[in-house]
């Protein structure tokens, strides 16, 4: 957007250089062609073009509010109208975020209470990040835990997936560990069954395994616990401390899907957003999941498969698949840029640690109230709600608040082509300057009036069903084809005002009227692709236009108009007036209209 404000900037510096001299090589004063010329680079150059955005994009970021998405960096409403593919974890946004303790049990899959007790002094004893696992866990003490003192901790990591605690209980020191499975079964030797009696871990694999995958195929998460004694010289750990432990149990933890997440996943679809699940479980739950909530969970991509792959064909299976599994935080920004790569304006949302740098990586970033500090700062946009039904109605904001200032920059840089030309062409064979300086600038100033309302002005429902993209090369014609249009009727004004032998003042009061008027008027007819009389249009913004169209009327007849170089009209102008307005808003909505189906 900048880089096209700059070019309209650089060719209508260009044109009024050329005005400038042309008037000059005409033996016209220079010091009034100066001051034409300058006044021409102060009125078209697109001078408001970023501050009239702005206005567009706050109000937007206001009405987004009032749908409980809060905008922290204005810039990037226009890219959340534009995404079409949105990443998401499943906890909290997808499911209730509610985990549960389903059942502890032991290797052979029966109710094993000291898996449970191990797993609660863990989890009670930690210090790191907080996350939902051990939230459920701290809630549900399995009776007495007193008695347990903890000596050390060796955080969780996303290489290990794994914490220990060593603790001290009657004297007697122990290690408890828990994390998922295949990390806690390499550190363990034993296996201890639910009679107490041990085994070689050997044996009791492939059983704790089909434990794990029937729990997971049934959308459970499950971690595992392990322990060992340490002797009474043991005050610290490290990673060498986690060897020949013995393996206890599983938790399995339950998260339903949210109620309704299927219909508003089908929203999301409608609006033409692509939902992709990207989490950190492993290919069961996540496939159970997606079949819940409606995806295609035909084809699941784990982070395994990824590390494998090349960046040009991840970026190939991303935009195929809907769901990635046990995926990293570093894979979870790899995804994201092979998304955009792929040519999609990439939505992400988290809340964690882990999706920070995904966070940075995304066009559309956005967090939740509540996450972690790291989090919300990376983020574009805080929800208010941890919930997608939120996220739906804040696209539909955006994508209002993208398509109102997509009207102003058609308006805008349409008028400004179109003034160029009709400037340029009235230089040359008039032996006098259009417009005087002072009412250049007073065109600019009523003409913008109108435009600077276009923030509350209704939108046409077609332009908020699908994402929409900045496409200069379709602007750039837009503006030539209805800056020449606009062109052919300034020029049919001129030769009215010749054939009506009007004087300089009257050429310049003639002009000036028909600029303004057209101007505002054809706002109405470019501000939608529907046939304008069928397009609904804001309060607000018919008040400003009927308010400068009668202003620009009655100027020429207020005591002032004589210093502003304006004079009396004869009354036989403003029929022919009238009749090429009413055919520049008739030819207008015919090109529209051929427009838009030829560049469909």
């Amino acid at each position: 957007m900048r880089r096209f404000g700059y070019l309209l900037a650089e060719i209508t510096l260009l044109l009024v250089l050329a005005i400038f001299g042309f008037n000059v090589f005409l033996h016209k004063p220079v010091l009034d062609s100066f001051l034409f010329a300058l006044a021409l680079a102060v009125g078209l150059t697109p001078q408001l073009l970023p501050a009239i955005i702005t206005i567009n994009l706050s109000h937007g970021a206001r009405r987004m509010a009032q749908e409980k998405v809060i905008v922290k960096r204005l810039a990037a409403i226009e890219n959340f109208g534009s995404m079409n593919v949105l990443c998401s974890d499943k906890t909290g946004t997808i499911t209730e975020g509610k985990i549960g303790i389903r059942a502890a049990v032991d290797a052979r899959g029966n109710q094993s209470e000291k898996t449970l007790l191990y797993a609660y002094v863990n989890a009670a004893n930690e210090t790191g990040f907080i996350n939902p696992i051990d939230e459920a866990l701290r809630a549900n003490p399995p009776g007495d835990c007193s008695g347990w003192e903890k000596l050390d901790e060796l955080p969780y990591d996303f290489a290990r997936k794994r914490l220990s605690i060593l603790l001290e209980e009657k004297a007697h020191r122990i290690l408890v560990t828990k994390g998922a499975l295949p990390q806690i079964l390499s550190i363990c030797l034993e296996v201890e069954w639910g009679d107490g009696t041990r085994g070689s871990i050997d044996t009791a694999c492939e059983q704790i395994k089909e434990q794990w995958r029937k729990f997971s195929s049934e959308g459970c998460r499950v971690i595992a616990v392990a322990y060992c004694g340490c002797g009474a010289e043991c005050w610290r750990i490290d990673r060498e401390t986690e060897h020949g432990m013995i393996f206890l149990g599983l938790v399995v933890l339950s998260d339903p899907p949210k109620v309704g997440v299927e219909s508003t996943w089908r929203e999301l679809r409608d609006l033409g957003i692509q939902l992709k699940i990207v989490t950190g479980d492993n290919v069961l739950i996540a496939k159970y999941l997606a079949q819940q909530v409606g995806l295609n969970a035909e084809q699941v991509l784990s982070g395994r498969v990824i590390q494998m792959m090349s960046n040009a064909a991840l970026m190939r299976q991303a935009s195929e698949v809907d769901v990635f599994a046990e995926i990293e935080p570093g894979q979870k920004e790899r995804l994201v840029l092979a998304l955009k790569k792929a040519g999609h304006v990439v939505g992400y949302i988290g809340d964690g640690i882990n999706d920070v740098s995904a966070l940075h990586a995304s066009d559309v970033s956005l967090s939740v109230e509540g996450a972690v500090d790291v989090a919300s700062e990376a983020a574009d946009f805080v929800l208010l709600e941890n919930d997608l039904e939120v996220l739906v109605e804040g696209v539909r904001e955006g994508r209002r608040t993208f398509a109102n200032t997509l009207k102003y920059v058609f308006i805008a840089t349409s008028a400004n082509f179109g003034n160029m030309f009709s400037m340029a062409g009235a230089s040359l064979f008039l032996p006098f300057l259009p417009l005087l300086p002072k009412q250049i600038l007073l065109v600019n100033l009523l003409t913008d009036l109108p435009e600077m309302t276009i923030a509350n002005d209704d939108v046409d429902p077609e332009l908020v069903e699908r994402p929409r993209r900045w496409d200069i090369h379709f602007i750039r014609r837009f503006m030539i084809v209805f800056g020449l249009v606009s062109s052919v009727f300034d020029y049919l004004t001129f030769g009215a005002l010749i054939w009506l032998n009007a004087t300089v003042e009257q050429f310049r009061t003639g002009w000036f009227i028909e600029s303004i008027v057209s101007a505002a008027l054809i706002v109405l007819v470019v501000r939608t692709r529907s046939p304008f009389f069928r397009s609904r249009l804001s309060r607000l913004l018919a008040l400003a236009t009927l308010g400068v169209v009668i202003i620009t009327l009655l100027i020429p007849h207020l005591p002032f108009a004589a210093v502003l170089g304006f004079g009396d009209m004869p009354p036989h102008f403003y029929p022919i007036l009238a009749l090429i307005i009413v055919a520049y808003v008739i030819s207008a909505e015919m090109v529209k209209h051929a427009f838009y189906r030829l560049v469909r």
